[in-house]
């Protein structure tokens, strides 16, 4: 367990180190990234000149970059203060470009952006909103993959250089299958499940998928392949049998991309914005480079550059009291579901019960939060602690609305059927109403590497989970009773918390997954929509006024980088930057080491509601 606590020693050493940082940020402010305040680029007004006669038309443009991951939540500060660009913030600098009335128009610059189908509907919403303004935005693409490509597709026009390639593959769902591994050295799995659907045993004990996982994974990729066709269609005005063979192609240059009528203009960059002057009509175009971004201060001089560098590398001042009007306050529940806290930083995050159940506490006991959004984005995990969060949520007499990101399967359905409203995303992963647990058997291992084993039992079932047999049929008894028990309950309270038939939903179930949008027709969600939404689903059961805007708490609150410095496992770090890297070189093993990493921190867990795979748009 992390202390919250820092030793004197370890805080002064720490400013001391900030401090000769910052000294050498002072020397060099030249080289400092350009924020809003400090950069406005004009587009070929040398030749304009200053007229008493005619006032000169000047047109700004907001620069907004999307690149890196955008992270749901806010995870951990920076040393100055809360800089990092999840996808909140992103958001948030769109809307305010929305709404600004010195801004004319924006260009959307799309770089390396990791945008799986929750953030990519998302940043959609939010470009949307932007046009129906009545401002137009350009996007500017280098090169880009099939979800990249369907944000820009979300904008006016899009730009590329002569030699840009899109990538459009359409949808692929792989799973790998690691049955002949384990037997090679010598590890074989004994799994169960509950649910013919259930499949997240099954690369553990089989070589490709059983027919009940067929059938479902192709519904579910259908459906995520005629979002793809009917999103592009309709932005591109084509018909969808033309964006078929687009697809079916699926790498184009970006003469071919406007030739098949993805993509608008073929130019360099500065081509394309002396163009916008002409067409903007302006004398002069202003280019507000990072629009809405914050700003870096690195003055740290004088006698109270001090105490500025410490409440900067403690996550910044707080900037005033908090509101005593109403608010809301929006939980993120992101990442494998297990007991105990949350982890996050560096790779894959963790979602510990009882760091959500603190952060729900919290918002409950707030007097002036008056509703909760429970935003989520997990794949599930151990069914215990699944079960403790949705307790959490019923002991709550306020308004929650379940809004779901990327995926909300298993046990991040289960925490989700306590809330008074369901709103995903259209292409969210959710369902997986099932059950899996078991445990591998390491005997044929140990007798490989020459290790053996003795061991003094009392009781039938102290076996039961050694680590050197399979189960008996004794044990596999217990074990079926004890997941079919924990499946009563988890069809038991979906039934209750959709209102529905207790054989309809069960009909449902059995481990079938499902996008938000047939989620919806089914029942098992009531509406497909975004954050924002479930922000206005919130003010409306709250009875708060849904054209104002109201004061946000997050929760779980992010950790300052001192307690990151002196709080981290080294040899974690190491590991997780490691299967970063691995993951990058060999893409294909981006979703093994994912699924791995977090099967590790679940096997403590004796029943797991876990979904078994990750799909992502190319």
């Amino acid at each position: 367990m992390r202390s919250r606590f820092l030793s004197t020693d370890a805080v002064l050493l720490a400013m001391l180190a900030c401090l000769s940082f910052a000294t050498s940020l002072q020397a060099d402010t030249a080289t400092a990234e350009p924020t809003e305040k400090t950069q406005e680029a004009t587009a070929s007004d040398k030749n304009v000149e200053p007229s008493a006669e005619k006032k000169d038309v000047k047109v700004r443009l907001a620069h907004i970059k999307i690149e890196g991951e955008l992270p749901e939540s806010a995870g951990q500060m920076s040393f100055f203060g809360d800089l990092g660009l999840d996808l909140r913030k992103t958001i948030a600098r769109l809307d305010k470009a929305a709404n600004d009335k010195k801004v004319d128009g924006i260009i959307l610059e799309i770089g390396s952006a990791a945008l799986s189908r929750g953030k990519l509907n998302e940043l959609r919403e939010a470009i949307l909103n932007i046009r129906k303004s009545g401002k137009k935005v350009f996007a500017q693409l280098e090169s880009a993959d099939g979800s990249q490509y369907l944000l820009a597709s979300a904008c006016d026009e899009i730009i590329m250089p002569e030699a840009a390639v899109i990538v459009i593959p359409g949808v692929q769902l792989q799973i790998a299958y690691y049955k002949e591994l384990l037997g090679k050295i010598g590890v074989e799995a004994d799994m169960l499940h509950v649910g013919e659907s259930k499949g997240a045993a099954e690369p553990l004990m089989r070589h490709n998928m059983s027919e009940p996982v067929r059938k479902n994974l192709t519904a579910l990729v259908d459906d995520l392949y005629d979002q793809m066709l009917t999103t592009i269609a309709a932005d591109r005005d084509l018909q969808i049998k033309e964006v078929k063979r687009i697809v079916n192609r699926g790498l184009l240059t970006a003469n071919q991309a406007k030739s098949a009528g993805l993509i608008d203009r073929v130019e360099y960059y500065d081509e394309f914005r002396d163009e916008l002057k002409q067409e903007y009509k302006a004398d002069q175009l202003v280019y507000v480079i990072n629009y809405g971004k914050q700003e870096i201060d690195t003055d740290f001089s004088g006698p109270m550059g001090m105490i500025k560098l410490f409440q900067s590398i403690m996550g910044g001042s707080s900037g005033g009291e908090s509101s005593k009007g109403p608010k809301l306050a929006l939980v993120y529940a992101v990442g494998a579901i297990t007991s105990g806290k949350s982890e996050s930083g560096f790779g894959t995050e963790v979602m510990g019960s009882e760091t959500i159940v603190k952060a729900l506490h919290e918002a409950a006991k707030d007097e002036n939060v008056k509703a909760i959004v429970l935003r989520i984005n997990s794949p599930g995990g151990s069914a215990l602690a699944s079960d403790i969060i949705w307790r959490a949520t019923q002991a709550i007499d306020k308004p929650i609305i379940a809004s779901m990101g990327d995926v909300a399967a298993s046990g991040g359905y289960y925490i989700a059927m306590g809330a008074d409203k369901i709103i995903a995303e259209p292409g969210t992963i959710t369902g997986s109403i099932g059950v899996v647990g078991g445990k591998l058997s390491l005997a044929g291992l140990f007798d490989k590497i020459g290790v053996s084993t003795d061991s003094i039992n009392r009781g039938e079932n102290s076996n039961i989970f050694s680590s050197t047999t399979k189960f008996s049929e004794g044990e596999r008894k217990v074990v079926t009773d004890m997941m079919q028990d924990i499946y009563r309950l988890f069809t038991t309270k979906a039934a209750e918390g959709r209102k529905m038939d207790l054989d309809k939903l069960e009909a449902l179930a059995g481990g079938q997954v499902y996008t938000g949008r047939i989620a919806k027709r089914n029942g098992l969600i009531d509406e497909v929509g975004t954050l924002k939404d479930a922000f206005q689903t919130a003010k409306t059961m709250a009875g708060l006024d849904p054209d104002k805007k109201y004061e946000l708490l997050i929760l779980p609150e992010p950790t300052n980088p001192l307690e990151e410095l002196f709080g981290t496992d080294l040899d974690k770090e190491r590991e997780t930057h490691a299967l970063s890297s691995l993951g990058q070189l060999v893409p294909e093993l981006a979703g093994s080491l994912n699924h791995a990493t977090q099967l590790r921190g679940l096997m403590r867990e004796r029943a797991m509601l876990l979904m078994p795979f990750w799909v992502e748009v190319k």
